[in-house]
């Protein structure tokens, strides 16, 4: 039992300049697993929406204000405040604050196979297809026929920085998810990927 000191902890950087620190290693967790982030103003959470079929997660601000969007929805969570997102539950989040964001994310079990995006299988129509990232690729894979799908460039930049978000429309009611390309900032409702 020896304390971890975080800021010690080797950080993956992120594009937009984020950072996140796993603790689970350093602390020898077996069933939780713990991370640390800091987000830049603008700054988003990696991963865009998604969805864990196999973990809960919770995540506690330490500082700065985190908004979370779900399919149904957004949530402002505040400094010392908490949000827990069940099994299944859809949700992407950003600092959309003008200081930085430092929040403690917690998932049980430890390691999630099961992570799904709002996205329907062009071949048999089933939704969500499950996403798998092996050897720095990134795959869908339909879990009712099989089907497998990768991710293309964006089609008006050409650029490989996509994700799923929440889209609105223009009254502010929640219409779907969509993709939205980092690059050039366009959207699609149709998520630019092409079978394998």
């Amino acid at each position: 039992m020896n304390p971890v000191e975080i800021d010690a902890l080797e950080p993956v950087e992120y594009a937009d300049g984020g950072r996140r620190r796993e603790l689970s290693s350093a602390l020898e967790t077996s069933d939780l697993a713990i991370n640390e982030y800091r987000i830049p103003p603008g700054g988003e959470f990696p991963g865009g929406l998604h969805a864990h079929r196999d973990q809960e997660e919770v995540f506690v601000i330490l500082s700065g204000v985190a908004t979370f969007e779900t399919l149904s929805g957004t949530v402002t969570v505040a400094e010392s405040e908490a949000v827990r997102f069940g099994r299944g539950t859809f949700q992407s989040g950003n600092n959309g604050g003008d200081t930085e964001l430092v929040v403690l994310a917690l998932g049980a079990p430890r390691e999630s196979e099961d992570v799904r995006v709002p996205a329907s299988c062009s071949d048999c129509g089933d939704e969500p297809l499950r996403l798998r990232t092996d050897e720095g690729m990134v795959t869908f894979e339909c879990p009712n026929c099989d089907s497998t799908f990768e991710a293309d460039r964006c089609p008006v930049c050409g650029g490989e920085d996509l994700a799923f978000a929440r889209g609105t429309g223009a009254d502010g009611s929640i219409e779907s998810a969509i993709v939205r390309c980092h690059g050039c900032e366009e959207t699609f409702e149709e998520p630019p990927i092409s079978e394998r």
